[in-house]
């Protein structure tokens, strides 16, 4: 009789690939600030300044939701939580950059920290379970495919940036004026998780 097993690799939330998988999505979303800033500063002209800073966006939110499930071969329970916890500590490691590189250059006005009276420590929490949840919905996603076919980057998120589109094209039609990069960031955040959700009911 013979069997079909998982690859050995598959399913990995040891300590070390979440700490090193977790390090490099904090790189990665260091350089898609840097990048959106460098962007925001330099492009003048309204038009291609929103265009480059949405696509921005959409690549680093691709990124931090489906690398992680990548990194951890996400195919079933273990895998999908080791790719959250990547997605926590990511946010953990990109919060270290932001303080001790980006703050201190003045990088961008902290209007959050006037909310909260000065302090960054309101919004910090949310800012880690946001880390957490798409990279755990990317997780979702990607167990989902590997049991229809081979679950590759672009295979896991071209469905999610569809659907980001589309989503932003009906809201820019419903007269919602929010600037693109967020409204493509909320839209993008809103599909990844209705899909991750279809993708649950479909096991059931």
């Amino acid at each position: 009789m013979s069997t079909t097993a998982l690859p050995a690799e598959s399913d990995r939330s040891d300590f070390r690939t979440v700490m090193l998988g977790g390090t490099k999505l904090g790189l990665v979303t260091a350089v898609a600030v840097v990048a959106f800033l460098a962007v925001s500063r330099q492009v003048t002209a309204h038009v291609p300044q929103r265009a480059l800073e949405t696509l921005i966006v959409l690549a680093a939110g691709a990124a931090v939701s489906f690398l992680p499930a990548q990194w951890a071969v996400a195919r079933n329970v273990e895998g999908i939580a080791g790719a959250a916890a990547m997605g926590l500590w990511g946010t953990v490691v990109f919060m270290a950059f932001d303080i001790v590189v980006l703050r201190p250059l003045k990088a961008y006005p902290w209007t959050w920290d006037a909310v909260g009276g000065g302090s960054s420590w309101w919004y910090l929490p949310i800012w880690w379970m946001l880390g957490t949840f798409v990279a755990w919905m990317g997780g979702i996603l990607t167990a989902s495919q590997a049991r229809r076919g081979e679950a590759t980057l672009v295979r896991v998120a071209l469905p999610v940036i569809v659907a980001t589109v589309v989503l932003v094209t009906v809201a820019r039609f419903a007269g919602f004026a929010a600037p693109l990069p967020a409204l493509t960031g909320a839209g993008f955040a809103i599909s990844l998780a209705a899909l991750a959700a279809v993708a649950l009911a479909r096991k059931a």
